[in-house]
């Protein structure tokens, strides 16, 4: 029986679900570079609809990786958000694994056909 070879390189499955959907990544990174953004900033930034960001925001909100403070100013609802340590330490861990999955960008760049597969290594079996 042959023996497995582990990689060092992640398994695309690796990756957090709760961050690999466009719309949840798109809110953690806005909030990992700004101190916080109001609802309508994060709608208006991302280009999405109220009620799309409101469905995403609340998931990353359930799992803990955003903070969401409500209030109300001058009789109208304010949502504002933060992300959160776990958040911030989530999506460092997800970057990190994401890049790993990746090509080296000078490789990818490159003219010469073909030399790119050369230097990609299969996926673990799982």
């Amino acid at each position: 029986m042959a023996k497995k070879i582990r990689s060092a390189r992640p398994a695309p499955n690796e990756l957090d679900p709760m961050i690999h959907e466009r719309l949840r990544l798109g809110i953690l990174s806005a909030l990992v570079v700004q101190d916080e953004l109001s609802f309508t900033e994060l709608r208006d930034l991302l280009r999405t609809t109220d009620g799309n960001l409101s469905v995403q925001a609340r998931k990353l909100e359930e799992v803990g990786y955003i903070l969401c403070d409500k209030r109300f100013e001058r009789r109208k609802p304010k949502s504002t958000y933060t992300i959160s340590a776990e958040g911030r330490a989530a999506l460092e861990e997800y970057l990190e694994k994401l890049s790993g999955l990746l090509p080296d960008l000078g490789r990818v760049r490159s003219r010469t056909s073909g030399a790119i597969r050369t230097h990609i290594h299969p996926l673990p079996i799982a």
